[in-house]
């Protein structure tokens, strides 16, 4: 079998464990939406005021909320995720992430996958609306938690209805937007020839 490198240990699983506890400590901290709805009845919980917030908010579907409320949202886009991990690991393996930033933007796509995914694998079977339903009527009602909330100065000239206030994000979201600005920046730099003493990979 071969070796994990060395970035997916040191950062990936780090990242990943942060998400993960950084959600169940915002699961037991508020309670969960009531039926029909995506965010906890419970006020936001302020950590920077005016600026930034903790608060508990179930995401089916994809960015901004895209695909909440539908049936087909929590499988779809966990099929989705289980290719993306699948891309991940066959084009490392195959060596197209060619320089540093492409790199460290894997190790950040994967602990950001892995950890959304492990939300849309597990949550829905700990609501407790839903805790007497069956195992695909569980899986089904898969979701992502996200908590982080940031109001934005001049954000809501972009989005009038926003008030101001970013879609609310997790940790595992921060990676994969990090890792999509690196992949961007990679393009521009020159592939670079691996070193034995590389320590990342």
């Amino acid at each position: 079998m071969s070796r994990i490198p060395k970035i997916f240990l040191f950062l990936s699983l780090p990242l990943f464990v942060l998400d993960q506890v950084t959600k169940w400590w915002v699961v037991f901290k508020f309670h969960e939406p009531i039926e029909g709805d995506f965010a906890t009845p419970d006020p936001s919980v302020p950590v920077i005021d005016g600026v930034l917030w903790w608060w508990r908010v179930h995401n089916q579907g994809v960015a901004f909320g895209l695909g909440n409320g539908t049936a087909w949202a929590p499988l779809v886009f966990s099929l989705v995720l289980v290719l993306a991990l699948v891309i991940i690991v066959v084009s490392w393996r195959k060596g197209a992430f060619v320089n540093a930033p492409a790199r460290l933007a894997a190790a950040l796509l994967f602990a950001g996958v892995c950890g959304n995914f492990t939300d849309r694998l597990l949550q829905g079977f700990f609501l407790e609306e839903h805790k007497d339903k069956s195992l695909m009527q569980r899986l089904s009602k898969g979701y992502v938690v996200d908590f982080i909330r940031v109001k934005i100065p001049g954000y809501e000239k972009l989005s009038p209805r926003s008030g101001g206030f970013f879609p609310t994000f997790n940790v595992a979201d921060s990676c994969i937007s990090v890792a999509a600005s690196l992949l961007f920046l990679s393009a521009f730099r020159p592939e670079e020839v691996e070193k034995k003493n590389d320590e990342l990979v």
